[in-house]
């Protein structure tokens, strides 16, 4: 229905961001968590999780890109892979991207995120729900990895909330230690770590669960307009230790031959590279190597 009244984002209680409501498209209170997409006037339709910004379909590639291009040419020859979360489906659409791909895993918790997300950001997703390399499964993320297989998967992209509500049980070191297991010997996962600036403890804390069971921790940076704040966090787990390092050069032969280079609005080989480049003030909050 047309409204024009603002939204208020609740993540941090004494600074934040507003959208002004050209048209409210859907309001649901789920098993999990309330519901809310809308028509922006300056940023498309954008879907808010129990009072926090998600997704806009302004800015949304630059998250779903770093997200998923980063760990798939770092890793080269990743056949399959499991999402947790990303009812979007925006995660999904980049990982088929990459022709190499013969799998993609797609775990939501919540079904109305995904059914909210067909009918009112279909764009987002394009074609990859039904893409017959993807298996969209409604379900709790912690159970599926605690049931795959060992060596299961070549990388596993977790596209969550920030570690309250019903995302806080997907950055604990039960979850860690299965996707460690499940993961096979070049295995990677990567995950938002939120955004520094306000909250330096979330990249501290999961990099420091993540050491436990993985032997190179790190993150990468993105610039998200709508994660204010400044920087946002991709943090990175890996089995081996050279798959961030990747040269540029290697980089860019790798998004030719699986599909990629130049369909990109914020990826490129040069700012996957310097994505591991940390600020200082970011980079303090990583444990030591």
């Amino acid at each position: 229905m047309p409204t024009d009244s603002w939204i208020n984002e609740t993540l941090y209680p004494d600074w934040g961001q507003r959208f002004r409501v050209k048209r409210e498209l859907a309001r649901v209170t789920s098993d999990f968590q309330d519901i809310a997409i809308f028509e922006s006037y300056t940023h498309g339709r954008v879907m808010v999780l129990d009072g926090v910004i998600q997704i806009t379909e302004a800015d949304e590639f630059v998250y779903q890109e770093m997200l998923t291009h980063v760990p798939l040419l770092a890793h080269g020859a990743a056949r399959n892979v499991l999402i947790i979360g990303a009812g979007d489906g925006g995660v999904l659409r980049r990982v088929l991207h990459h022709n190499n791909v013969r799998q993609a895993v797609m775990v939501e918790i919540d079904g109305e995120v995904i059914r909210l997300a067909k009918e009112f950001l279909p764009a987002i997703a394009g074609d990859a729900w039904s893409d017959p390399r993807a298996q969209v499964i409604v379900g709790d993320g912690i159970d599926y990895v605690k049931n795959a297989p060992d060596a299961s998967f070549d990388a596993i992209i977790v596209d969550s909330t920030d570690p309250i509500g019903v995302g806080e049980v997907l950055f604990t070191d039960d979850f860690y230690r299965n996707c460690a297991r499940i993961l096979t010997e070049r295995g990677l996962i990567v995950n938002q770590c939120g955004v520094p600036f306000m909250q330096a403890d979330e990249l501290h804390e999961t990099s420091l669960r993540r050491r436990k069971f993985f032997p190179h921790v790190t993150a990468y940076v993105a610039a998200v307009p709508t994660y204010v704040g400044g920087f946002m966090t991709l943090g990175w787990a890996a089995k081996d230790a050279s798959l961030s390092a990747t040269p540029v050069d290697v980089i860019r032969a790798r998004a030719a031959e699986a599909g990629i280079l130049g369909s990109t609005q914020y990826w490129a080989p040069e700012i996957h590279v310097g994505a591991f480049d940390l600020p200082p003030y970011i980079a303090r909050h990583l444990p030591p190597a």
